[in-house]
């Protein structure tokens, strides 16, 4: 099949050369603008004054495309994407290129964020003919939408001349192009897609977890942390697992990596040092260089990992970075109503990262001079400028402590001079015109970050968290949920649409897990289990075991894909086959257990072989083969307690109590007058203890 793909586009596009691309259109009327005027979607607004005759996806472009036999083009991107905004001020904006497109094609403009099954289609087919992917990505595709030719992104005299060429071949090679989309399409439907059935015997146990992390060694840099190389991606999942095996086998290289990891990411300028949150992925191995778009899924991570670090080791930088983090959320990607936005902008007034870079001028003439000094010393801010045009991006090679002692200073003095200044210079940046905003609410994400704000309660006590986590968990119950256990994806404008993906159900069912054993009340885990069972009605294929990215319900496109490895995001099997683990363990249900067993089986070789692009399924691996613990709190001081034991880490225990029976593992374990604590496994308990100290003792001695 790759021959066949390499003829072809040696035939259709030898006088090219190719690299990346992705923008925006539609038919004008007379405002000026297309038809994306009316998509809920921000990204596709953004495209509405452009000349190109942009449609969302759906029955009607398909069909003008059959009916006027014209192939398509669909050009899928998103609303912090850098390059995908290059693409359309270059080429989709000029009326010479609209006028090329509108006559020879139909154009489809997507945001991916709202249709990740649409980009996994075309994602795949650019993998497959180059390699490479990335967005804004452009597909070339039949009228039914079977691809034949995508990449990412095109200089405009490259765009142009490849439309000539696609269109002249699609009109005078149509058969040859017709061949080639079934290549195409044929490949991408075998692609990543479970085939064959899990075998009912576990190819795992607790020796062959205790290999991972040797086996993926070679892939992590143990002086600045991630993976090597450049670029570097923070890849929240895997430090999890690595954080997971510290605990579970002790060993002490994977936590230092995670230590490494997070304080240079924490130093670096893909940190936002003055209004909080990370960047998407830093272009240097320093962590110095971001590409500054601000994303809720990074982000609410993020917070998890460094809360969970901080519980192991008790950093007060890590705590640091938390609540700095969560202020920006507050701040900047929380709606009234309790909902999460997706997304800041990597661009302001049409240049990357203009918002948060600085001259050492403007900081000399913002501060005082000995906190000028301190500041520019401190964060690597020289007159040529750390970066490009004189800017410098914020980044420290020290902590505060280390700097304080260079500076001979009190470390409290120090300290409280950099952040008098740091809120001086924020009082500054916020008068700039700021990075737009992708203000839809994705319930896959907005999982991802209540979780986080559980995560941050549990490490830090502050209680305001557990607050704003019930008010996005009621929100998305109000809004996103059906009493069936359906869910809807997007929410925009006061109405939410488009069918969840696999994702939304495994990320919130997920988050729902972890809200209960905050709170203990049992309504979150019923959310939760009925999220769950439907996702199990409507996603899984009975053949493998694995789930689809897309319900039996959902909108038939040319190839149903299936999520199996962990990137930036964990796949949303691997956080189903959790999820439905730890329900097993809940309500005492062994099926689910080993259908969980059954998905984690198909993916031992890749856990051991592929590297950390199967984490998450890692940590699966851990929990289910050092079995959890199942620890129940009962009584009226059940919270407390539970909070008391909570602020420490335990990656395999499973919390639950209250003052109600109202569990398996729950019964007859109220006790009049007193609350006891019981750590069990396998449902066989230790002795009942009173005091949290005791019960600790119990859970760590295993």
């Amino acid at each position: 099949m790759t021959n066949r793909i390499a003829l072809f586009v040696t035939f259709c596009f030898q006088l090219i050369t190719l690299t990346n691309c992705g923008q925006r259109s539609n038919q004008q009327d007379k405002s000026g603008l297309n038809r994306l005027q009316n998509a809920g979607s921000p990204y596709l607004q953004e495209h509405a004054d452009n000349p190109v005759d942009w449609y969302e996806w759906g029955p009607e472009a398909l069909a003008k495309a059959k009916e006027e036999n014209k192939p398509l083009i669909i050009s899928i991107g998103y609303a912090a994407c850098h390059w995908c905004h290059v693409m359309e001020r270059e080429s989709f904006m000029d009326s010479t290129v609209a006028r090329m497109m509108n006559e020879n094609f139909v154009s489809i403009k997507i945001d991916r964020e709202e249709r990740p099954d649409i980009d996994q289609i075309y994602m795949q087919a650019a993998q497959l003919i180059s390699g490479r992917g990335g967005w804004p990505l452009n597909a070339f595709a039949l009228p039914d939408g079977r691809p034949f030719y995508a990449a990412t992104y095109f200089p405009k005299e490259d765009w142009m001349s490849l439309l000539q060429q696609v269109a002249n071949a699609y009109k005078k090679d149509n058969e040859n192009v017709v061949r080639q989309a079934e290549a195409l399409t044929n490949g991408i439907k075998t692609s990543d897609v479970i085939q064959v059935p899990s075998s009912s015997k576990p190819g795992y146990n607790q020796e062959t977890y205790q290999r991972i992390f040797s086996n993926w060694e070679a892939y992590f840099d143990n002086k600045l942390g991630g993976f090597t190389g450049a670029p570097k991606f923070p890849m929240p999942v895997v430090w999890e697992f690595l954080l997971q095996y510290h605990q579970l086998t002790g060993n002490t290289k994977s936590l230092d990596l995670v230590s490494t990891t997070l304080d240079e990411m924490a130093k670096g300028g893909i940190y936002d040092h003055l209004g909080g949150g990370f960047a998407r992925y830093s272009t240097d191995e320093h962590w110095k260089v971001p590409h500054f778009e601000k994303m809720l899924y990074d982000n609410g991570q993020l917070v998890s990992l460094y809360a969970h670090a901080y519980q192991v080791t008790r950093k007060t930088e890590y705590a640091d970075v938390i609540t700095q983090t969560l202020d920006f959320i507050k701040n900047e990607l929380t709606s009234p109503d309790g909902g999460f936005y997706s997304s800041l902008n990597a661009d302001s007034e049409g240049v990357e990262g203009k918002f948060y870079v600085w001259t050492k001028t403007e900081i000399e003439e913002i501060l005082e001079p000995k906190a000028a000094g301190l500041i520019t010393d401190f964060y690597q801010v020289t007159g040529p400028g750390n970066w490009e045009d004189g800017n410098n991006i914020l980044h420290s090679t020290r902590t505060r402590e280390q700097f304080a002692a260079k500076q001979k200073m009190e470390p409290a003095e120090c300290i409280n001079v950099l952040a008098s200044a740091e809120r001086s210079l924020l009082a500054v940046r916020n008068k700039r015109i700021h990075p737009s905003l992708d203000d839809k609410i994705l319930v896959s994400w907005n999982g991802l970050m209540l979780k986080g704000y559980i995560d941050a309660y549990l490490a830090l006590g502050n209680a305001a968290y557990l607050k704003v986590a019930l008010e996005n968990a009621r929100f998305l119950e109000r809004n996103m949920l059906r009493e069936n256990g359906r869910l809807l994806r997007n929410y925009k404008d006061g109405k939410a649409s488009i069918d969840a993906f696999l994702d939304d159900y495994a990320l919130l069912a997920s988050a729902l897990i972890d809200l209960y054993q905050a709170t203990f009340d049992i309504h979150w885990l019923e959310t939760s289990r009925l999220i769950t069972e439907y996702a199990i009605d409507h996603f899984r294929d009975p053949a493998t075991g694995i789930y689809y990215y897309t319900s039996d319900e959902s909108e038939s496109l040319v190839a149903r894909k299936m999520e199996t490895a962990d990137n930036v995001i964990p796949s949303s099997n691997s956080v189903l086959a959790e999820v439905i683990y730890q329900h097993g363990t809940y309500y005492g249900v062994d099926s689910l257990q080993d259908m969980s067993a059954a998905m984690l089986n198909q993916f031992t070789a890749e856990i051991t072989t592929s590297g950390p692009y199967y984490a998450n399924w890692a940590s699966l691996m851990g929990l289910v083969t050092y079995e959890p613990y199942e620890v129940a709190i009962m009584g009226e001081n059940a919270s407390e307690k539970s909070r008391q034991l909570m602020k420490h880490y335990y990656p395999t225990a499973l919390f639950m109590g209250g003052n109600k029976e109202n569990l398996p593992l729950l019964e007859n374990k109220l006790a009049e007058g007193r609350t006891m604590i019981y750590v069990c496994r396998n449902k066989i308990c230790k002795l009942p203890v009173e005091e949290v100290e005791k019960a600790m003792r119990q859970l760590e001695t295993d």
